[in-house]
């Protein structure tokens, strides 16, 4: 049974795009969780 690296190829650029958007939006989503928590007190 051989690993196909035709995949990696392909999820790899995939996953390091998912996980730039992440890094980049995560700031700013627990910015606007912590005011939405901070509004209902």
């Amino acid at each position: 049974m051989d690993f196909d690296f035709r995949l990696l190829i392909v999820l790899a650029p995939l996953a390091a795009a998912a996980g730039w958007a992440v890094f980049n939006i995560l700031p700013a989503a627990l910015r606007q969780i912590q005011e939405l928590l901070r509004a209902k007190d």
